[in-house]
């Protein structure tokens, strides 16, 4: 890149219109899978029927739409002024299931409203909060959001079958789905791969064409060109306390993930975040989460895959994600866009959701990674995925407890970000790392790793259990190091004193 085509790609510079557009669709469509799959999800849980689904959809995209033109452009003290895109999180899609089973539709506006405000409320402030959640918590949080999310796909798969029992059609479409996704993700070219998901979709559906009755787009015809999404279109919001605090947790896994992403699309475009330009994106983040409650549409935070998108484009301007958003609102008012997506076979979305919702809980294991595995941070992520899955695999567990419990513990992912909050603070506190200091303390629950734990390489790696490592044997003679291969490495022992036979 020459000095000049330098000068011109900076993160104010305005594309000509013939590169702008294209790049904005690029966005969209990176996108596009991910913004869609949570009012397919919500909808469908808190039994919607097909206009509404398609409502709920284009709300979606309509919301999503304002929201990336108040990030990217930014007025007052709203807008971190980058490249980013919004888009409804997963993180607020087991409560929101939760609050609508058992509150209605409207419960789940008057939190979203509540999450909102609260988020802008609170955005000054939340730098201060950040040391609550540090890569342990939030890899564990994002984990847990994707393997609770598994259950949707399969449900998608299942479609609806009384004895639980998938028909062997739709799970081969889902299947096929799936490996058409592999394979454009090995062998398609780059740009086509960042799409995999989407094409996934398209192209599953078009097979299913040739089964009669398994793609049902007979509202595409009844559906209006253009359409307004109206406020309140569900009906005026009810606030319910507990349903508030269950989305106010929701509200804080938003601030932390959009933070992540606000600190990386900065370094990608040589633009650092400081704390006020944090706290005008998180305040942008709670706005748009207000307008998604008023809209009848859901929380809303920044999208990492688009994040992703701009590292691998070089592109900088914050005016290519203002075009995606405003190609977001013209497809937000277009009702048989939306109509179509209703449409798309449960089976395919189920082979599709599970590579989406996978991806989700690969991107925690990817945050995980930055964390030292001692045995406490081990713990952590144990017990709060744990404590996740319970509402997932015995869906009835909590059925005795009070609405406010449940509405809190039902969704799992709420009640994992509480127990992985609280775990950390509880287990990483100051007094208990000056307690064990670096000997990571190898606990009973530790059986995979055994003694192992507390016989590595280095320092800097107590824990991992991954590198080459010296034994003693009962006498207390040390063992020769060897690698995999058998061939003698450098190492020392990390154990106690006094304690020959660790």
């Amino acid at each position: 890149m020459t000095t000049s085509s330098r000068d011109a790609n900076t993160v104010d510079s305005i594309p000509p219109l013939a590169r702008l557009f294209p790049l904005g669709l690029q966005h969209v469509l990176a996108m596009y899978a991910g913004a869609v799959a949570v009012p397919l999800i919500v909808g469908g849980a808190i039994g919607l029927g097909g206009a509404d689904l398609a409502y709920l959809i284009s709300a979606d995209l309509f919301v999503a739409g304002i929201a990336t033109i108040v990030q990217s452009i930014g007025f007052w003290r709203f807008g971190v002024r980058l490249p980013l895109m919004q888009g409804v999180t997963f993180a607020a899609v087991g409560p929101m299931i939760a609050i609508g089973t058992q509150h209605g539709i409207t419960a789940i506006y008057g939190a979203t409203i509540a999450c909102g405000l609260f988020m802008i409320l609170v955005a000054p402030f939340f730098s201060q909060l950040l040391r609550f959640f540090p890569p342990l918590v939030t890899g564990t949080v994002i984990l847990i959001i994707g393997l609770s999310l598994m259950d949707v796909a399969a449900g998608w798969v299942i479609d609806g079958a009384e004895d639980g029992a998938a028909d062997p059609l739709n799970l081969a479409f889902a299947a096929g789905t799936l490996l058409f996704i592999v394979l454009v993700e090995r062998f398609a070219p780059r740009a086509l791969a960042r799409i995999s998901v989407l094409l996934g979709l398209v192209v599953g559906t078009l097979a299913a064409l040739a089964v009669p009755g398994m793609v049902d787009w007979s509202g595409v015809a009844d559906t209006a060109w253009f359409g307004i999404v109206t406020p309140f279109h569900f009906g005026l919001p009810t606030f319910e306390i507990a349903s508030i605090v269950s989305m106010l947790v929701v509200g804080l896994v938003i601030m932390t993930e959009t933070t992540g992403d606000m600190i990386a699309v900065g370094e990608i475009v040589e633009r650092p975040v400081g704390r006020r330009q944090l706290a005008d994106g998180l305040r942008a983040d709670g706005l748009g989460t207000v307008i998604g409650g008023v809209f009848n549409t859901f929380p809303y935070t920044a999208f990492a895959q688009n994040v992703g998108l701009v590292s691998l484009t070089g592109v900088r301007s914050r005016w290519v994600a203002t075009m995606a958003g405003g190609i977001l609102v013209v497809l937000g008012l277009l009702p048989p866009v939306s109509a179509i997506v209703e449409g798309v076979p449960r089976a395919v979305l189920g082979g599709a959701g599970i590579a989406l919702f996978g991806m989700v809980a690969a991107s925690g294991i990817r945050t995980l990674a930055k964390v030292r595995f001692d045995n406490r941070n081990v713990l952590v992520v144990a017990v709060s995925v744990g404590i996740a899955l319970l509402p997932t695999v015995a869906p009835e567990i909590y059925a005795r407890f009070p609405d406010a419990f449940t509405l809190i513990f039902d969704s799992g992912i709420s009640a994992g970000a509480i127990a992985a909050i609280l775990l950390n603070l509880l287990l990483n506190s100051r007094s208990a790392k000056e307690r064990y200091g670096a000997d990571p303390v190898v606990g009973s629950y530790d059986g995979v790793r055994s003694t192992a734990a507390i016989a590595l390489v280095s320092s800097e790696a107590v824990g991992a259990g991954l590198t080459p490592v010296r034994f003693r044997d009962e006498s207390g003679q040390e063992l020769p190091a060897v690698d995999k291969d058998g061939n003698p490495v450098d190492a020392h022992v990390v154990a106690p004193e006094g304690d020959p036979g660790r």
